[in-house]
């Protein structure tokens, strides 16, 4: 985490107005736990609104297979030294098909991994992504050899989604919850996720 506290305080109950509490009721999961990200941008109901319609569309009706999907937004996450991203993926990550290998393998230089070619190509074109808001032709070409049109626009707004999630709760120091496990627990040093 880059700030040991918040700049935005996550919300309450009694912060909400009755569209804003019925929205988040609707996304609060086991037993009603609500994640901090969606307390924190209820700060902004209007927004919330707004960005939980894409959100939803990437992270529910790409037209990526989950494992894969997992794969672009957990590398998005470590390359935007986002540690909260980080955290919650794991879970979905793990749940979508990724072992705790790979899922160590994407906090480390992708070349050096032991991906197929297909991964390594998304990972190659997420870190471009990332770094330089483009993917190179070669990289492209290789992407559009195993995925269809809408597949490369969804890879596409799937490393912005994230990318600007990272952006949003680095900025604003959205906490990780207390229960949510932080793994591999060496990319946690002291509470820091590397940036």
């Amino acid at each position: 985490m880059r700030l040991d506290r918040p700049r935005v305080q996550p919300t309450s109950e009694a912060d909400w107005d009755d569209d804003t509490r019925s929205r988040l009721e609707a996304i609060a999961v086991g037993g009603g736990r609500l994640l901090n990200i969606f307390r924190t941008l209820a700060r902004h109901p209007k927004l919330l609104k707004r960005w939980l319609v894409f959100g939803n569309h990437v992270l529910y009706g790409s037209t990526l297979p989950a494992r894969e999907r997992e794969l672009v937004i957990l590398r998005t996450g470590y390359v935007c030294g986002s540690g909260y991203e980080w955290a919650q993926h794991v879970t979905i990550g793990r749940a979508s098909g990724l072992t705790d290998d790979e899922i160590r393998q994407l906090a480390t230089d992708p070349a050096a991994g032991a991906w197929s070619d297909r991964d390594l190509t998304l990972l190659s074109a997420t870190d471009q992504l990332v770094a330089d808001k483009f993917v190179d032709d070669s990289t492209w070409a290789a992407l559009a050899a195993s995925w269809n049109q809408q597949q490369l626009m969804d890879i596409v707004f799937t490393v912005g989604q994230y990318t600007l999630v990272s952006m949003a709760l680095n900025t604003f120091g959205v906490q990780i919850e207390d229960d949510t496990e932080q793994f591999p627990p060496e990319l946690f040093r002291d509470g820091r996720f590397p940036a």
